[in-house]
């Protein structure tokens, strides 16, 4: 996790700008999850709670929170829904979501988070990208680790794609799960997603074939081309492998040991 800059540590006008759009302010909590946003907080206000998260406007990563809130009224019914954006506020960008009352998804075996993320899975393979969204596909995601265009075409699509199933991103709430921090939306083919979240699911100890099993029933997945899988989990493979190289922390290793067991058992049964 980053630093935290807590609620305290803001200058003046930014938590005005913050409680002229939220209502006065009552409590704040700074939450510990995530990596990104050097802002992240829970907003106790006399409406009910909201979470925020934000960065100086200069930063690097503001381009993903302009994407997210771009995408934000697609997703409206698998994420929590975007309150507001305040893109230059006394030199901040932030973010206003609706607080969603929820634990982080657990994927291992035996879990019922597994088959609650499944059926958010396929709801989300249902939406197509946004024309209005910053357009990013998916195959120029993966362009460095496929070889040949040709089979970087079998990844195109129109559906909107996550690409990040981490579990931290799906809150099981009481009204069902939610996919959260859409900062890097991508547009390609909706089995897509299935490809990511099974690898998480190796890394949380199911063989390949069990986390096949798990999303077995997803229509895109159902659908999904052999030649194309193919591709994805070799590319996968490959990224996951690269990331571990240059950053070798444990979970990085993991995820790149799951991206290779998963492209061994997809080869070898193709």
């Amino acid at each position: 996790m980053r630093h935290r800059i807590t609620w305290d540590d803001l200058p003046a006008d930014v938590r005005a700008a913050v409680a002229a759009r939220s209502g006065p302010i009552q409590a704040v909590r700074t939450v510990s999850a995530g990596a990104n946003s050097p802002l992240a907080a829970v907003f106790e206000t006399e409406e009910g709670r909201v979470f925020v998260k934000g960065m100086p406007s200069d930063s690097r990563g503001v381009a993903s929170q302009a994407r997210e809130a771009a995408v934000a009224p697609h997703v409206a019914g698998v994420a929590p829904r975007l309150l507001w954006h305040l893109p230059d506020a006394a030199g901040w960008d932030l973010l206003g979501f609706e607080y969603v009352d929820g634990r982080h998804a657990d994927y291992t075996p035996g879990s019922p988070d597994i088959a609650a993320t499944a059926t958010l899975l396929t709801r989300i393979g249902e939406i197509e990208y946004p024309a209005d969204a910053p357009a990013r596909d998916v195959r120029a995601a993966f362009a460095a680790h496929i070889d040949d265009t040709a089979d970087a075409d079998l990844l195109a699509g129109t559906r909107l794609l996550h690409i990040d199933f981490n579990p931290e991103n799906v809150l099981i709430g009481p009204d069902g799960p939610k996919m959260v921090d859409w900062a890097w939306p991508c547009r390609g083919a909706a089995w897509i997603n299935s490809c990511v979240l099974m690898v998480r699911l190796i890394a949380a100890g199911h063989t390949p074939e069990a986390a096949e099993d798990c999303i077995a029933e997803v229509p895109a997945w159902r659908s999904a081309p052999p030649a194309g899988v193919g591709v994805f989990a070799v590319a996968s493979a490959s990224l996951w492998t690269e990331i571990a190289e240059q950053d070798p922390q444990p979970w990085k290793q993991d995820m790149a040991a799951a991206a290779q067991a998963w492209a061994q058992k997809v080869l070898a049964t193709s």
